[in-house]
């Protein structure tokens, strides 16, 4: 009997039962998953309750932590997946149904196939936990910081887009982005996922050793936040370099295809360009630099001769050069998206042609052989993809330019640091996504491409959200949605050096990816629980 109660006292019974695990009523599951998932929506833009992503995942660890069966585990995850890509990212119907002009009743069905796809990372991210607390206990949960990085990358291989990682909803509090300069997004995530990690061990374990364990690895993730806010601080010079005007025209998504609105809307961009000049003397901040975003109105400086002789005598007029979004002639035939720079005697200097396109809106990613595809391509068009990342000369400093979606790939901001870039500008179209929340959730890929490659990065967009980001993440200036706008920066000088992240790009996802296989692979040589000792 002293041995049985020895045992006992080594391994302290969880505030839950085994047997009533096994019998938990499925509704009770379903709703702290569906509460978890709810949360987590909350704590992104336009909600933007950020706290919230710091505990909202508590839920689902608790659940999936007591979860028997990996399929069921599973199952609960890829639920939790399919709410919040869901809740997060409804506003794909907004195109579907304003300019395909599908039914508000068949688009809001339609978006949960590709929803329900995505959502089979979260659901591998549970069925692997729950593998793991079954073999090593509770204790295993800490291993859910490391395991659910290296799955948000797979998404991002997988499918070509990482959008609503769980470290962007941190995006607009620059200190507690900083350590993405380290690992990227995914830095973000593991320290969300460390502090719901340590808040479900608490609630699982409630022993003294646990709250002071968690709380120790609670420190830890403070302290590794705040030196990566000590490192990317840096004093402002106060030398000026350039003057930048950022143009937002607000050019509506249809009709303005005949001769008399592109000229009227051209006018616009004119008249934008030079009320952002007019309190600029030439000379004052050295070189200028008029950004136009990309437009809907098909812009083709190449093939349009009267296009060419307006902008020609605006930057001779004005001594400023001109970035704008044009359809560019490409080698093999058909078109690029392309960024083109237009110098102060009205010659392209530079030209920059978009390489990750969005796939159904610039390039069908079916194979030929499919029946209908030569249909959809009819219907969407395809651009070519360029191959090369040309830096843009703005005075002594060089910019590495990309548009629209690009923004949400950290490989593109990344490749132009490496080669160089001293700034970065995004230019955009979020237009034909409606007044919803992808404008900030656009704008919060953009601030980690700054924070990522320590580079201010200008963002002009044609109908909101423009704004000036510092290397820091510090948002300023920000446009209102919809309606034409102009905005002045002055360009300081720049910062020297790379990032851990420009250098060594996902290094740190690739790392948590080893751990958690090793520790996974481990779950097939022992059977024995070891970690509720804790």
């Amino acid at each position: 009997m002293q041995e049985v109660a020895a045992v006992g006292a080594f391994n302290p019974k969880p505030p839950i039962e085994m047997s009533s695990r096994a019998h938990a009523p499925p509704l009770a599951e379903v709703s702290l998953v569906s509460s978890s998932a709810l949360l987590t929506i909350l704590s992104f833009p336009d909600c933007d309750l950020w706290p919230l992503a710091w505990v909202g995942l508590v839920p689902l660890l608790v659940v999936i932590a007591q979860s028997s069966k990996e399929s069921r585990a599973f199952l609960l995850g890829w639920l939790w997946g399919v709410i919040f890509f869901y809740g997060t990212c409804w506003w794909l119907t907004f195109p579907m149904i304003h300019y395909a002009h599908i039914a508000a009743w068949l688009a809001y069905p339609l978006l949960i196939l590709p929803v329900a796809l995505v959502a089979i990372f979260p659901g591998l991210f549970s069925a692997v936990l729950t593998r793991l607390v079954s073999r090593f206990g509770s204790a295993a949960l800490f291993v859910a910081p490391l395991s659910w990085p290296p799955l948000e990358w797979a998404r991002y291989t997988v499918t070509g887009q990482v959008w609503n990682a769980l470290g962007y909803s941190q995006a607009f509090h620059p200190m507690l982005i900083q350590p993405a300069r380290w690992g990227g997004v995914y830095a973000i995530s593991f320290l969300i996922l460390t502090t719901n990690v340590a808040l479900a061990f608490i609630f699982l374990r409630r022993t003294m050793f646990a709250i002071f364990f968690s709380f120790g690895i609670l420190i830890f993730a403070a302290i590794f936040t705040a030196a990566a806010f000590v490192q990317g601080r840096s004093p402002l010079t106060g030398n000026t370099l350039g003057t930048v005007v950022g143009i937002q025209p607000n050019v509506p998504m249809e009709g303005a295809d005949d001769p008399q609105t592109m000229n009227q809307l051209l006018n616009r961009h004119l008249e934008l360009g030079m009320q952002g000049l007019a309190n600029t003397p030439y000379g004052f901040g050295g070189w200028r630099l008029v950004i136009w975003p990309e437009s809907p109105m098909n812009f083709s400086y190449t093939r349009d001769p009267h296009l060419k002789e307006v902008v020609a005598n605006f930057t001779r007029n004005n001594h400023t050069s001109v970035l704008l979004n044009s359809l560019e002639p490409a080698t093999s035939g058909g078109d690029y998206n392309s960024a083109i720079l237009v110098n102060q005697e009205g010659a392209i200097v530079a030209q920059y042609d978009k390489i990750r396109l969005m796939p159904f809106g610039e390039y069908v990613p079916l194979p030929r052989w499919l029946p209908g595809a030569s249909s959809v391509r009819a219907i969407v068009g395809e651009f070519t993809p360029g191959s090369s990342y040309t830096l843009m000369p703005l005075g002594d400093l060089r910019a590495g330019v990309f548009i629209c979606i690009e923004a949400a790939h950290p490989s593109i901001a990344r490749a132009f640091t490496d080669e160089g870039a001293d700034v970065l500008i995004n230019i955009s179209n979020d237009g034909y996504l409606g007044p919803t929340p992808v404008m900030r959730q656009h704008l919060s890929n953009a601030i980690f491409r700054a924070v990522e490659n320590d580079r201010p990065l200008i963002r002009v967009t044609n109908s909101g959200i423009s704004a000036f980001i510092r290397s820091d993440g510090q948002v300023s200036d920000m446009t209102a949605g919809f309606q034409p706008e102009v905005r002045k920066w002055l360009l300081e000088n720049p910062k020297n050096g790379e990032t851990f992240y420009t250098r060594y790009g996902d290094l740190f996802a690739y790392g948590c990816a080893l751990i958690t296989l090793g520790v996974v692979s481990a779950t097939f040589m022992t059977k024995r629980k070891i970690g509720n000792t804790i």
